[in-house]
């Protein structure tokens, strides 16, 4: 099994920053795609950004300008910093990573896992 364990949400005033982290943990098992998606109140969840093992990243339109995604592999975490922060950008954060583990027998599994969220309130 893999988890994942997000920290960094808060309460920041307009045009602050944040940084959010997430990470892995488990038994035998690699992380290739690791990814940020947010949802605010009444609305459905949307991407923020993706970044692959080797490290490229996609974006949101509305968070190239003002996010940077990236990761430690060998830490096993993604990070999202956030700047320039907006009362919109208001919504539980959540990551997840696709991975591949191994069973006892050294059979792959494929999957998919996402963290618990974390709130991010941006409010003077």
């Amino acid at each position: 099994q893999v988890q994942l364990v997000e920290s960094g949400g808060g309460l920041v005033q307009p045009g602050g920053s944040l940084r959010l982290s997430c990470a892995a943990s488990g038994s035998r098992f690699t992380i290739n795609t690791m990814g940020w998606y947010r949802q605010a109140p009444g609305k459905e969840r949307e991407l923020v950004a993706d970044i692959t093992s080797s490290g490229t990243t996609n974006y949101a339109d509305y968070a190239k300008s003002r996010f940077t995604i990236s990761r430690d592999n060998a830490k096993s975490t993604v990070y999202l910093q956030m700047n320039s922060l907006k009362p919109e950008d208001t919504a539980v954060y959540s990551c997840n990573a696709d991975y591949i583990a191994y069973t006892y027998h050294d059979e792959p599994v494929v999957g998919r896992v996402w963290g618990q969220g974390t709130q991010v309130t941006v409010s003077s």
